[in-house]
């Protein structure tokens, strides 16, 4: 990336993959704002409305007067039957893990642009090429943030602005802890046995990720030896979708 001076915005930045991304890019000298709704981040944002994101953006700008790297990593889960999945919770996961991503890259592509090497790197999922039962909306947003990210590499080409969408399998994160006694109810086991049989089911490596691998990930990807990743997943799912 030209210029000594790097910028970034990351999101979801209070815990998991987003404050592990963040610390590893300051660590590896960039100027970071970090954004969450809670927590110790440098603004809060609620990024499931359109003000959110436009702000976001803004504060990134006002502060380094530039913005080399978007990385969306705010997100949460909510797991229920078909059925009884509550409209509310589809309509939120979807804004903060689909239309969230669209608005900041909206935002930020004029600045991503003026970089000369812009990169956008959205934290997505292994469930953006599989499905897996009573995740309807996550399961959709994901499969519809890959969408994104390919178009905006397409766009952004000419440019010099690349876009990545990382995809881990599951992480160990807040997020996929909180998720254990829904996936219990939804499946009808004790919460002991979730872990094995539901959540590290599908992988043949049967660990969880640790935040910190996601964290290199996307450095690699904003670093130099990352030009040539656009309009791609980057798997690292433990050999889920190997099957």
């Amino acid at each position: 990336m030209s210029g000594d001076l790097r910028a970034a915005l990351v999101t979801g930045a209070a815990s998991g993959i987003g404050a592990a991304v963040a610390a590893r890019l300051q660590r590896d000298g960039w100027d970071v704002l970090t954004t969450d709704l809670h927590g110790e981040v440098d603004i809060a944002a609620d990024l499931t409305t359109r003000e959110g994101n436009s702000a976001a953006v803004a504060a990134a700008i006002e502060r380094f007067g530039r913005l080399d790297a978007v990385i969306p990593s705010a997100g949460f889960q909510h797991v229920a039957p078909i059925e009884e999945f509550a409209e509310d919770r589809w309509d939120a996961v979807i804004a903060l893990l689909l239309t969230s991503p669209f608005l900041l890259a909206r935002h930020a592509w004029p600045h991503l642009r003026a970089s000369g090497e812009g990169r956008f790197v959205v934290i997505a999922s292994v469930h953006s090429l599989v499905a897996s039962p009573y995740k309807a909306a996550y399961v959709a947003a994901k499969h519809g943030v890959l969408g994104l990210v390919r178009t905006l590499a397409l766009e952004g080409a000419p440019h010099g602005i690349s876009a990545s969408a990382v995809c881990p399998a599951y992480v160990r994160t807040p997020l996929v802890e909180g998720q254990i006694t829904d996936q219990a109810k939804a499946h009808g086991l004790p919460e002991e046995r979730v872990l094995e049989e539901v959540i590290l089911a599908s992988q043949a490596v049967k660990r969880l990720i640790e935040p910190d691998e996601v964290a290199a990930t996307v450095a690699f990807l904003l670093g130099p030896d990352g030009r040539a990743f656009t309009g791609a997943p980057v798997i690292m799912d433990q050999g889920w979708s190997a099957s």
